[in-house]
């Protein structure tokens, strides 16, 4: 099952991100291995800032999606205000469905 991350930055913490990415990203490629990783990249402020996250995985449940979630670096660094865990349907565009 497909699992949405809407990860909302705390305000003023764009350094903490910066400093923190090269873990998150680290944290993103074991994932894409794995093949539990579907996509991701952050959302942008007016400025082209990043101030959040969109992270899908495929998991178990919710509560595992919950675990990849809560085991992101940035989420251990204090940098996000709000993560949303919410079950998605990949319905357009989805690679795995498409004809060959």
């Amino acid at each position: 099952m497909l699992f949405a991350f809407l990860c909302t930055d705390k305000p003023g913490h764009l350094q903490v991100r910066m400093d923190t990415r090269p873990t998150h990203l680290e944290h993103l490629n074991k994932l894409n291995a794995e093949g539990a990783l579907k996509f991701a990249g952050p959302f942008l402020d007016d400025d082209g800032k990043p101030n959040g996250s969109l992270v899908v995985v495929e998991a178990a449940d919710i509560a595992a999606a919950r675990t990849i979630a809560e085991a992101d670096p940035y989420y251990l660094a204090g940098l996000f205000e709000k993560v949303e865990v919410k079950a998605w349907n990949w319905v357009f565009n989805n690679p795995a469905t498409e004809p060959k």
